[in-house]
């Protein structure tokens, strides 16, 4: 079985981060690891679109109002953006964006993720991977990784689960949709603790970067 499906990669980006004070998607990941004195240069975008990489066969990054900014990223990691035209609309409208986008360019499975969510082992993905292939030939819809009782990202897709996304209006939001599809997405058990969380605050990531063992740079 070939490691890279087809299935497109979806990377949402979109989000004003006013919260965070600066662009989520431009934070160091990983930062300076212990033992190094050198940073890697990565951001948590660029880390996002390598982790998805070996498992798709195109990534697709939907941008925002931030478009013009992390557009270098997007383009120097061999990614595609797209933008949202009216992100204040919310994370689900920049969902629908980036799936359309992926219809259009020929696919009909997505592997979904956001921008803010640090990238899970090559383990948990080549699992993740495996087991959305067996769950699409019992029918199921998509897969989604858990850890400690709690889903998180990438959630993969297949057409179904992206039609159910692309029906419902935009006012909706993609936890209501996988909430009243339940039966249809499994969960897959990862070791990666970090699974569930996603950075909105300079506190949470600092708390992030504490609990994956990293220092700022």
């Amino acid at each position: 079985m070939d490691s890279k499906r087809s299935v497109c990669g979806v990377i949402l980006a979109a989000g004003a981060s006013s919260r965070m004070g600066s662009d989520k998607a431009l934070l160091p990941w990983p930062t300076v690891t212990p033992g190094s004195a050198e940073s890697t240069g990565a951001t948590l975008l660029s880390a996002s679109i390598a982790s998805l990489k070996p498992y798709t066969e195109a990534i697709v990054v939907v941008a925002g109002k931030n478009a013009e900014n992390i557009a270098p990223v997007i383009a120097a990691n061999g990614a595609s953006m797209i933008r949202n035209p009216d992100p204040d609309r919310g994370q689900f409208s920049s969902l629908q964006v980036g799936l359309h986008e992926a219809l259009a360019r020929g696919w009909n499975a997505a592997m979904i993720t956001l921008v803010d969510c640090p990238p899970l082992s090559a383990a948990s993905l080549n699992k993740l991977c495996i087991s959305f292939d067996q769950a699409l030939a019992r029918g199921k819809w998509g897969v989604a990784p858990e850890n400690n009782g709690r889903r998180g990202h990438p959630l993969l897709a297949g057409r179904a689960l992206i039609d159910a996304f692309l029906e419902a209006p935009v006012t909706s939001n993609a936890r209501e949709i996988k909430r009243a599809n339940a039966q249809m997405i499994e969960s897959v058990p990862v070791l990666d603790s970090l699974v569930s969380v996603d950075v909105n605050t300079p506190e949470e990531y600092a708390a992030l970067l504490s609990a994956a063992g990293l220092k700022p740079r």
